[in-house]
């Protein structure tokens, strides 16, 4: 079995100054890839504090990028910061993602039209910036939920962007594999982050006894599948969406 060596590589992940998105990176960075932090940048601050704190842990090979996934021309920056800086880009993760949880009944447009633009659009600008500027035999791998299968209470906005990221993930691994850029997908479960943390403790007791393996993710865990799309393990494996929710189907 080949090991799992990203030396010379280039990564981007977005949202990654905190939760899913900061584990990514960090097992993408011991891996040997040079990893471009993306963040949102918002008007206090708080999200570029915490993405050079996550370059500053990681040390060589890594730099904090602003940019915001809504804006297409914001993301073809990032990829060209990335390339300016590291010399080339094979590997991109589109993580950023909100929740705006709310039922159907109480939805207002404005949470759904966030929601969408976000973690849909978001995706679609990510992956179309990367395809613009990224090497031949890339990867990109996009963040899906179990929301998108299970059809989560509350979460209609949510759920819909992400069913919508694994179909936009498979019309994009046609459309990429003449160049030999693979696209696939990840749906976790619940991961133990800032996000999955503040889902309310009676919600989680009936999500963990629907759970086989009996607890949520670490966000390593899920990390460590990314790793593995990135890698030379999974030269052959395209248009898929891999489900790592520890057996949980409704």
């Amino acid at each position: 079995m080949k090991p799992i060596d990203l030396t010379g590589k280039t990564a981007v992940v977005t949202g990654a100054s905190q939760g899913l998105g900061q584990a990514t990176a960090t097992v993408l960075h011991a891996a040997g890839a040079a990893v471009a932090v993306n963040y949102f940048p918002d008007p206090a601050g708080e999200n570029a504090s915490l993405a050079e704190a996550v370059v500053a842990s990681l040390g060589d090979r890594a730099k904090a990028v602003a940019g915001d996934v809504r804006e297409p021309a914001s993301m073809r920056a990032v990829m060209q910061q990335a390339i300016d800086t590291f010399g080339t880009l094979d590997i991109v993760v589109s993580n950023a993602a909100i929740l705006r949880d709310r039922t159907v009944k109480n939805m207002s447009i404005a949470e759904w039209q966030e929601v969408i633009d976000t973690n849909l659009t978001g995706v679609f600008n990510t992956c179309q910036a990367a395809a613009e500027k990224m090497n031949d035999g890339g990867r990109l791998i996009n963040m899906a939920s179990i929301s998108a299968v299970l059809g989560i209470f509350g979460q209609a906005n949510y759920a819909a962007a992400k069913a919508g990221v694994m179909s936009l993930t498979r019309v994009l691994s046609k459309e990429l594999a003449r160049r030999a850029i693979t696209v696939n997908a990840v749906a976790p479960g619940v991961v133990l982050t800032e996000m999955g943390r503040s889902i309310p403790e009676e919600s989680q007791e009936k999500m963990l006894t629907q759970i086989p393996l009996g607890r949520f993710a670490e966000p390593e865990e899920i990390a460590e599948t990314v790793l593995f799309l990135a890698s030379d393990l999974a030269s052959y494996l395209t248009g898929q969406t891999l489900h790592v929710n520890g057996g949980w189907w409704g």
